[in-house]
């Protein structure tokens, strides 16, 4: 190993190097793999003559047996030119190369979503694929996620800019090799909650009767015209950078009801206003400036779907509240306004 590599500090604190899933991830953490790869492995971000130095490396998120996301602090050298700075985000997932994953978000890149775009709704540049890792890379932006800031004075205002967002992903006409229906999405529910009635015997017949109403809500539901949703649309997803907006994790993006990415987005609002303020209805202001904006950029005939999926997100969230130590004295709160949503009591 040269003597600069055995200087880039390693974090692994998620164990995620020996995930027999992901096998590549051992050697997307050796220092000395990582420099002859990122040497010359990134021409879109060095240039054809230049070369990035790994300076640091660490993994800050890992699902065992589905995916690592790893940072890199790089330094980037171009002949004639000053040295620069960077971080770059590197995604590996199970049985997947990379590529597909490039390729979708350097998509919305060439559609409108870049960095200096008019309306300052972007997604981090693409940067690149490293085969021998079975990653692909994007730069690391700057800013601060929109959980944070919708509680705060300028909330309503960024709720309404939420909604111009995920409209532009709606119209975006990014393909998607995937579909997601509210077959798909009711199916989710069936998988979950009868595991929060093993869990909670006591709550067994509630959870029976919040599934059958589920099921009724979603047939009501219109067949949408489909086009590319986000799919896991939430405030973690969205990064403040002063007027920019970047919208980030792409993961899961299919083919679906555009009015999903709004329910799932107030869905996850609401379950943090009662989480963390302690009132289910503190934001009640940003929820409906939110849906009122995407509303009335989508015509006001997908309002009930939008709140059928605020609903339906908030039920997988009496699920997800077991699953949390600090989440898990919500449950019964969040299963008595699934009942109320739904008229069930």
């Amino acid at each position: 190993m040269s003597a600069a590599a055995e200087k880039v500090p390693v974090a692994d604190p998620f164990d995620a190097a020996v995930d027999p899933a992901l096998p590549t991830v051992m050697l997307a953490l050796d220092p000395k793999i990582v420099a002859q790869e990122f040497k010359r492995g990134l021409p879109r971000l060095a240039g054809p003559d230049g070369q990035v130095f790994v300076k640091a490396i660490r993994v800050i998120r890992h699902k065992p047996g589905k995916r690592a996301v790893i940072e890199y602090d790089v330094r980037i050298e171009r002949p004639g030119a000053a040295r620069k700075k960077a971080t770059l985000i590197g995604k590996i997932r199970a049985k997947r190369f990379g590529v597909e994953g490039f390729r979708l978000q350097h998509a919305f890149w060439r559609r409108g979503f870049r960095k200096r775009c008019a309306d300052h709704v972007a997604v981090p540049e693409p940067v690149g694929v490293l085969p021998k890792f079975r990653m692909w890379f994007q730069r690391k932006v700057r800013g601060i996620t929109a959980g944070a800031l919708l509680a705060g004075p300028d909330g309503v205002a960024l709720a309404r800019r939420i909604g111009e967002a995920s409209h532009k992903v709606h119209r975006a006409v990014v393909p998607a090799n995937k579909t997601h229906t509210m077959t798909d999405e009711l199916r989710i529910l069936h998988e979950c909650l009868p595991r929060v009635s093993q869990l909670r015997t006591e709550l067994a017949g509630r959870i029976d009767r919040l599934l059958a109403a589920c099921d009724r809500l979603g047939a009501s539901v219109p067949a949408p015209k489909a086009c590319g949703i986000h799919r896991d649309f939430h405030p973690a997803q969205v990064i403040v950078d002063g007027e920019r907006l970047w919208l980030i994790d792409f993961d899961l993006y299919c083919m679906g009801d555009p009015a999903l990415d709004v329910g799932n987005f107030l869905g996850h609002l609401t379950e943090e206003s009662l989480r963390t303020l302690g009132d289910v209805g503190a934001l009640h202001d940003r929820e409906a400036a939110l849906e009122q904006r995407f509303i009335e950029l989508s015509g006001d005939a997908v309002r009930p779907a939008v709140r059928a999926y605020t609903t339906l997100t908030l039920a997988r969230h009496v699920y997800l509240s077991t699953q949390f130590a600090e989440r898990a004295a919500f449950t019964e709160s969040l299963l008595d306004l699934c009942e109320q949503r739904l008229r069930m009591r």
